[in-house]
């Protein structure tokens, strides 16, 4: 009679029950239970932040204003410029507009003047030609008196009409989905056949408020780095009693509003203000010769250094904190300066500490919006500005969230990068 051996046996619970099932099955409602405890998170994280950023995403590319007539009141949506859509449809880009096509926009914006949507829909193609709501509210108001051929009609109400960009323009907002908004945000636009070409040099701004966000925001990061370092290294290095009071004055600016810090500050650097008086009262200025640090990039630097310079204390402290003294002593006593332990021996110690704190002031540098609109002016303005100025202004919406999708794109390529060259792994942030 054969054996069965001990590895053939089935292992079971107390109850009978084959162990790998009833793991199985432990590990299962161990998972749910987890699963259910982080459902709320995941809710709000989806409600607070995935989907604005998917709105903003898909705004940026569809705008409606040329094709969709939505009534506010009720919601209804109505199709409009309708025969020019088709039109455009059956002819390609670049074809020069024959009678058809005109008579196709008379119609259109007779409709448009029955919804009072003309102005709407000259504003969408305002977008890409500056002056072209007027032609629209102008048609519309003239529409039901032109005659046949209506291509003369369009001429006598306005020789725009016979502009080849203009056209160009309601081509490309024939389609509510467009990537144009995108090549505006790049200084970039499209010619009478289509071709994308620069803008002109004197309507260049978004790459330069681009490259200037960029390089404040990383002028900002230095700056509270170099005031950073020094003030958590004493308070890392004090006794607890007395670092936990200092503390308090690090964390006392979270306890205040940003907007008073900020209004603090236009008292304090304006021509008149607290800063030039103490220097003018010394000595150390002329009256007439105040220093500007009001509405320019001085003023932006100023302001944000000291709003940020909490954010990189706290990570450098909660690195330091822990470093062991008896390391730069053992490197002292076997030869090296202070200079050289502290090069080799505790700065490297602190480096993940930097990193954090860098990259927390830098992410929060770039969009900032308050401080630069207050105290910036038009030379210390960031691009975040200029998304709150076509959001509230110009009511350019795509464009806000193009701008702001290429911002978005802009801090995920570097996280990507400081990911790359340091390692995220290395950040410590407590």
């Amino acid at each position: 009679m054969s054996e069965t051996s001990a590895s053939d046996e089935i292992l079971t619970t107390a109850d009978g029950k084959p162990l790998k099932e009833a793991l199985a099955k432990a590990q299962f409602f161990a998972k749910r239970r987890a699963f259910i405890l982080v459902l709320p998170l995941l809710a709000f994280i989806l409600l607070t932040f995935v989907m604005p950023i998917g709105q903003m995403l898909h705004r940026s590319v569809k705008n409606e204003g040329f094709t969709v007539h939505t009534d506010v009141t009720t919601g209804v949506r109505t199709p409009i410029m309708t025969e020019l859509s088709i039109w455009f449809d059956q002819n390609p880009s670049g074809t020069v507009p024959d009678e058809a096509a005109y008579t196709a926009l008379r119609n259109d914006i007779g409709a448009l003047d029955e919804l009072r949507s003309a102005g709407s829909a000259g504003t969408r193609i305002n977008y890409l030609r500056a002056g072209s709501r007027s032609l629209f509210t102008k048609a519309a108001r003239k529409w039901d008196k032109m005659e046949a051929p209506y291509q003369d009609a369009f001429y006598d109400l306005d020789d725009e009409w016979a502009d080849a960009t203009l056209w160009a323009a309601m081509r490309q907002a024939s389609s509510s989905y467009t990537f144009d908004f995108y090549l505006a945000a790049m200084d970039y636009t499209r010619d009478g056949d289509g071709s994308v070409t620069k803008v002109n040099e004197n309507r260049q701004v978004y790459i330069k408020l681009f490259v200037r966000t960029l390089f404040l925001s990383l002028l900002i990061t230095f700056m509270t780095f170099i005031l950073a370092y020094p003030i958590a290294h004493l308070l890392a290095t004090l006794p607890l009693r007395h670092s936990n009071i200092l503390m308090i004055l690090v964390l006392l600016p979270f306890w205040t509003s940003l907007l008073v810090r900020t209004t603090s500050w236009m008292v304090l650097l304006q021509s008149q203000g607290v800063v030039n008086d103490a220097m003018v009262g010394v000595g150390i200025l002329a009256d007439e010769s105040r220093l500007q640090m009001m509405y320019n990039q001085t003023g932006t630097v100023i302001a944000m250094t000291h709003i940020l310079l909490p954010f990189m204390v706290l990570p450098l402290y909660s690195v330091m904190r822990p470093i062991n003294p008896s390391y730069v002593r053992a490197a002292r006593s076997l030869g090296a300066t202070s200079w050289t332990a502290f090069r080799r021996i505790y700065f490297p110690q602190t480096v993940p500490g930097i990193g954090a704190g860098a990259l927390l002031v830098f992410i929060l540098a770039v969009g900032y919006y308050i401080t630069p609109a207050l105290v910036g002016g038009a030379d210390g303005q960031l691009i975040s500005n200029l998304i709150a100025f076509h959001m509230q202004k110009s009511l350019n919406w795509s464009l806000a969230a193009a701008l702001a999708s290429l911002l978005l794109g802009g801090i995920l390529l570097l996280y990507w990068l400081y990911d790359r060259l340091v390692g995220i792994d290395n950040l410590k942030l407590g």
